[in-house]
């Protein structure tokens, strides 16, 4: 199952990444007017699915087998591939609205995997073992997003920009994935008896009286989201610093952002290791001030390109960003695994996935308007790390999870 995922997460992030720099604008054509920036667009585009059929897919989750899903989802990821592929190939006539088309059908192929690949888990394994569990899964899945986002950059730099090649790549690592998707151990079904409602493609109301029950779990679900809202504005922000303020080229842009996931890998491992079989509120802290203090340095201004740090001295403090942000995100994933009954656990992981995604699609809309505003007053776009860090202030500032034991 982590072999899968891996493969999973560095298609989903080589894709994505082909599609980001695609829509990232050079600092020369922005200056001349011919270019720009996209990438909210295609974040949107990629989110909406998860707000349309999560709820559906937690349904799914629940009343069929999750390893049915997880086969079902790769096989349908190699076709999607293809569509990539085909997209790609004739991109001048495609162009960047038929690409939006083929990353929206990636959305929805993910809204349905996200439930089963994170509920699997807890059926899998005992409490107890979920913390060291989730820090090899979420470290092998950043280390995927690590490869695949490099990949993306280094494939248009040496291809001269064919873009094709790269989906040739993606369709191979879907097919990879379908065989490891195979050797997944088989489950039973959750709660076979399901019955579809409508209000299931929503928020269904057993979750609802859950959430209300333990607060526990809906602030850790608050946090996940808050997570991933300020996740997806810092890898706009690091393509914009890259390639528009920095004037880098595809490779080294990518190069930047895989550096957050290489810290990222090494804090869910550490992470994972320090919560052991608890619940440890002092690793989620010091994680929140960490990310806040490192996005507040990567905001500084200095030197000619208006960046302190430059594309060098960038790499430190990308890889301490991500260092702390594994540190406090595994605790609060296992406390979204662990708490809710056997039986409604799709259901709770697919509500998490909503919040999530309007998390991010309201980071995409804030990165666009700061985008707006940086380009009506000069600004350097790594001021955007800054609005960052203030997102971040709050949680870090009211979270306090308790600490807890987890059975064995």
């Amino acid at each position: 199952m982590a072999t899968t995922q891996f493969l999973g997460a560095f298609n989903d992030n080589l894709f994505k990444q082909l599609i980001l720099l695609l829509a990232t604008p050079t600092a020369a054509e922005l200056l001349a007017g011919t270019g720009k920036d996209r990438q909210s667009t295609a974040m949107t585009v990629f989110s909406i699915p998860f707000l349309l059929f999560s709820g559906f897919a937690g349904y799914v989750a629940d009343r069929v087998s999750k390893r049915t899903i997880v086969v079902a989802a790769k096989l349908v990821e190699v076709v999607i591939m293809l569509l990539g592929f085909i997209g790609f190939w004739w991109y001048e006539s495609v162009g960047f609205s038929g690409m939006m088309f083929v990353l929206f059908l990636m959305g929805t192929h993910s809204a349905f995997f996200a439930p089963a690949k994170y509920g699997i888990l807890p059926e899998m394994l005992r409490p107890a073992d979920l913390p060291k569990s989730n820090g090899i899964f979420l470290m092998l899945t950043f280390l995927a997003i690590i490869l695949g986002t490099a990949a993306a950059g280094y494939l248009l730099t040496y291809s001269g920009g064919r873009v094709w090649i790269g989906s040739l790549v993606c369709i191979a690592i879907a097919g990879a994935g379908v065989l490891t998707a195979l050797f997944v151990k088989p489950l039973p079904v959750a709660q076979p008896n399901l019955k579809m409602k409508l209000s299931l493609w929503l928020v269904p109301p057993e979750v609802l009286r859950l959430l209300r029950q333990d607060r526990q779990l809906l602030s850790a679900i608050a946090v996940v989201s808050m997570f991933w809202l300020v996740a997806g504005i810092v890898a706009q922000t690091v393509n914009a610093v890259g390639r528009t303020q920095l004037g880098l080229d595809e490779g080294s842009t990518s190069l930047m952002t895989t550096s957050i996931s290489l810290g990222i890998a090494i804090g869910c491992m550490l992470g994972g290791y320090l919560s052991r079989d608890r619940i440890n509120r002092k690793v989620v802290t010091i994680g929140l001030w960490g990310l806040i203090a490192t996005l507040v340095v990567l905001s500084l201004r200095g030197g000619a390109q208006q960046h302190l740090l430059g594309y060098r001295g960038s790499f430190p403090a990308l890889i301490l960003m991500g260092l702390f942000t594994g540190l406090f995100v595994v605790p609060v994933q296992v406390i979204v695994q662990s708490r809710p009954p056997r039986d409604e656990k799709g259901r709770v992981i697919a509500t998490m996935n909503q919040c999530t995604w309007l998390g991010i699609i309201l980071g995409a809309m804030i990165y666009g308007a700061c985008i707006y505003v940086l380009d009506r007053t000069g600004w350097p776009r790594n001021t955007i790390f800054a609005v960052t860090a203030a997102l971040m202030l709050p949680v870090a500032i009211f979270y306090r999870p308790k600490d807890e034991q987890l059975s064995h």
